[in-house]
């Protein structure tokens, strides 16, 4: 019988967003690889939407959130660990052989509450966390950048998420680093062993290799949308008409949400640079929206007025058309966990600066892309060269269009599907191993660590 998986997330804004593109995507795989799959958010209301014969979408009633983006809601620990709670009740409905949670925050309990039999009416599905962003990283955003901050994310990811869960999908190698640098004492022999051992034993640990239990699965682009067919001279011009920009201009693009774990204010430095520029016009289009939108807004008019613009949140169609009309796309974070936007605007036939750090080394390399060190004056020099040296840039764009050829989001959701079946296969053929509770309280798990 095909697998029933339910997928469990606070990461999910309708409209935007990489990981809620993912989720869509996923959805879609669903009718197409005839699975039944289901997907539980927060939302503004408690409802439900059928996307497909297979595939449907739980939103339960949540508030906003509290810290982060606030255009995000987030689901509480109470709608999934008392008896009754609304996502008790839509798995005991849909008995799913896997459940995966991507957050390491209000929903990560589950995987521990699980483990140590507090839903045994659910039996014993596989549990997975899917994690699409550091915590480290995330921590350094939002709350501390010393090394206090990173060594409470470590703390968190090795003597609890780790052990919670079965398995650990990462869209990127960058975001799987942190499990092993959380972990294995070959990155921090000083970590304490003991501690390890019996934070390990108490959330009932599997009995495996923390390198067979971790697994890379990167998200792709939907390469039919965003497509070098859709540039055009007549959009072009309407894009430059529609915001009032000079006909010489030239258009440099960041795309995606404007909050602190981007490192927007590089963005800004590097306007600083190019709007003294002599030999070119620069103009930054900035489309999205998140936390820092105003501050960007009242930041322009005081330094630089009327050189970078806001476009907003764009629908999935006049973006494509924005990627493949710009003469430049950069992306200024350098901690990035996978980057959709960078592989979008390279399957658009952009030119793209982006850092030499992160996820995006995955797919990014200086063959196509520019690689550079996020400052200032490395962004502008790379967004220069492109415009100066056209030879090299077409090189490049042309690699670039070949490399997002190859990590289109259809093959990469028929891998995220393929690895769960593998997993599945694996968990069930050594299920001993993942789920005996007391074997686990009496295992020595430093032999992992």
């Amino acid at each position: 019988m095909p697998i029933k998986t339910v997928h469990i997330t606070n990461y999910y804004h309708k409209n935007s967003g990489g990981i809620s593109t993912s989720y869509n995507a996923l959805m879609k795989a669903a009718e197409r690889r005839k699975r039944e799959m289901r997907l539980i958010v927060p939302g503004e209301r408690t409802e439900i939407e059928i996307v497909n014969d297979y595939a449907k979408i739980y939103y339960i009633e949540a508030p906003k959130s509290f810290l982060f983006d606030k255009r995000y809601r987030v689901l509480m620990p109470w709608t999934y660990l008392p008896n009754g709670s609304p996502i008790r009740k839509i798995l005991m409905e849909e008995q799913p052989d896997i459940v995966e949670i991507t957050d390491k925050y209000t929903l990560s309990m589950f995987g521990a509450m699980v483990r140590r039999g507090k839903f045994s009416q659910l039996g014993r599905p596989m549990l997975v966390h899917f994690s699409c962003e550091r915590m480290d990283d995330n921590v350094a955003s939002f709350l501390s950048k010393g090394s206090l901050g990173k060594r409470l994310a470590r703390a968190v990811m090795g003597y609890y998420n780790l052990p919670s869960f079965d398995f650990h999908i990462a869209n990127s190698p960058y975001t799987a680093e942190e499990f092993f640098h959380s972990a294995k004492s070959a990155h921090k022999p000083s970590r304490s062993k003991w501690l390890a051992n019996k934070t390990w034993r108490f959330f009932r640990s599997p009995r495996v290799a923390i390198e067979d239990r971790i697994v890379v699965c990167p998200r792709g682009v939907d390469a039919e949308r965003f497509s070098p067919d859709r540039k055009s001279e007549r959009k072009r011009s309407e894009l430059v008409e529609k915001h009032g920009l000079p006909e010489n201009a030239k258009l440099v693009l960041y795309a995606g949400r404007i909050s602190p774990e981007k490192n927007i204010e590089l963005l800004v430095d590097v306007m600083s640079l190019l709007a003294s520029d002599k030999t070119h016009d620069f103009r930054l289009l900035v489309a999205g929206d998140g936390p820092l939108a105003d501050w960007l807004e009242e930041t322009t008019e005081k330094r630089f007025p009327g050189r970078i613009v806001q476009l907003g949140h764009l629908e999935k169609e006049d973006l494509s058309d924005l990627y493949a009309n710009v003469d430049v796309f950069v992306h200024p974070n350098p901690k990035e966990p996978f980057g959709i936007g960078p592989l979008e605007a390279m399957a658009s036939g952009a030119p793209c600066v982006i850092p030499n750090a992160g996820g995006v080394l995955f797919y990014a390399t200086d063959d196509n892309t520019w690689l550079v060190e996020p400052s200032p004056e490395k962004f502008a020099e790379a967004i220069r060269e492109v415009l100066d040296d056209p030879f090299q840039t077409d090189r490049k764009v042309k690699e670039a269009i070949e490399t997002a050829a190859r990590n289109t989001r259809i093959k990469s959701t028929d891998n995220l599907i393929d690895t769960y079946d593998r997993l599945f296969e694996e968990f069930k053929k050594e299920f001993d191993l993942y789920t005996n509770e007391d074997l686990a309280r009496q295992h020595d798990f430093t032999e992992f660590l």
